[in-house]
């Protein structure tokens, strides 16, 4: 066989191109790994909840990626701004992180006097996951769908209370646009959490919640509460027997929950971009390993523009809600 020395030493010469250009990233990955220090996740909810159980997930498959300590650490309260200042105000080194859901991204839209701009004071990092919501109710009462949850609290509204775990949380918008298509006016109350808000429903004290199917599911199948409905396109594999909105008489109720990463303004665009990278990398390993799907969060892996324009779709499509559902920021 004869061999084409020119075409073999071009081929040799690209391949080692792409094999030193491979190399020099990974030895950058890698010294951005060793100068990364611990990282600590501020989840702005009480223990339990679906953002709490998607952090700690997530960040132990970032701690053995990395090779750190990654520490989520609770901070609840003033729906999620407690935590929010807490890393709004910290050192924008890359070890002090938010991982919130879109309940961030709508705090100037449901508080009157919100301590910063979401969107403008940090730095968005990394989308990470979604998750269908789950509407359960006390499992004290009759109701068995959609239809009659909504016809029963439009004939008793001094009866039926709906929890929120936090204000502008995807539990919020998902409530009301299931109030806006049963066309009946749902009366509020505010939790610090999703475990609170679940813990109320469970013992009758509030009568319907609207959350991610990740907090929620558990409770619902040990009969704790009652499972109404889920807003995913289709039945989830987690909870088979609960059927859709969609199939529930409401078309236009597919809506998810969805989890991200913010980083104090004035990150090293280096160290936010390594970050977003490593975010990514832990979600794809975790899907890869299956540990996602029976928890029922969906992987999402974005860059940072990407998840800057949804940020931007998500925030004037759920005000738009709110503002159309007569809400007043409280």
């Amino acid at each position: 066989m004869r061999i084409n020395h020119q075409r073999f030493l071009k081929d040799f010469l690209v391949a080692f191109a792409s094999i030193t250009l491979a190399a020099t990233w990974s030895g950058q990955a890698l010294a951005q790994a060793n100068s990364q220090g611990p990282i600590k996740l501020v989840v702005p909810f009480a223990p339990g909840g679906g953002v709490d159980i998607a952090a700690r997930l997530i960040g132990k498959q970032l701690s053995t990626n990395l090779g750190t300590t990654v520490i989520v650490e609770n901070r609840a309260g003033a729906s999620g701004t407690v935590g929010g200042k807490a890393v709004q105000t910290a050192a924008a080194d890359g070890q002090t992180l938010l991982f919130t859901a879109s309940t961030h991204v709508l705090a100037k839209e449901v508080l009157k006097s919100a301590p910063y701009d979401p969107v403008a004071d940090f730095q968005a990092i990394a989308r990470v996951a979604e998750a269908p919501l789950m509407m359960v109710i006390s499992p004290s009462l009759p109701q068995k769908n959609v239809k009659e949850v909504l016809d029963a609290a439009k004939q008793n509204p001094d009866k039926w209370t709906a929890a929120l775990p936090a204000l502008g949380a995807a539990s919020h918008v998902g409530t009301l646009m299931f109030a806006k298509q049963g066309n009946v006016k749902l009366t509020t109350v505010a939790y610090k959490g999703t475990a609170p808000a679940l813990t109320d429903v469970a013992g009758g004290h509030s009568q319907i919640l609207v959350d991610s199917i990740i907090s929620i599911n558990p409770m619902a199948k040990e009969g704790r509460v009652r499972p109404i409905a889920v807003t995913s396109a289709k039945r989830m594999g987690m909870a088979p027997d609960v059927p859709t909105a969609v199939e529930s008489g409401f078309p236009d109720m597919v809506y998810y929950s969805w989890y991200g990463v913010w980083a104090p303004k004035g990150i090293a665009a280096d160290k936010a971009k390594f970050l977003n990278e490593a975010f990514n990398t832990a979600v794809k390993d975790l899907a890869k390993a299956g540990t996602l799907t029976p928890l029922g969060i969906l992987p999402v892996t974005e860059d940072i523009a990407q998840f800057q324009q949804f940020i931007n779709n998500d925030v004037k499509r759920s005000a738009e809600l709110l503002r159309g559902s007569g809400y007043k920021a409280e």
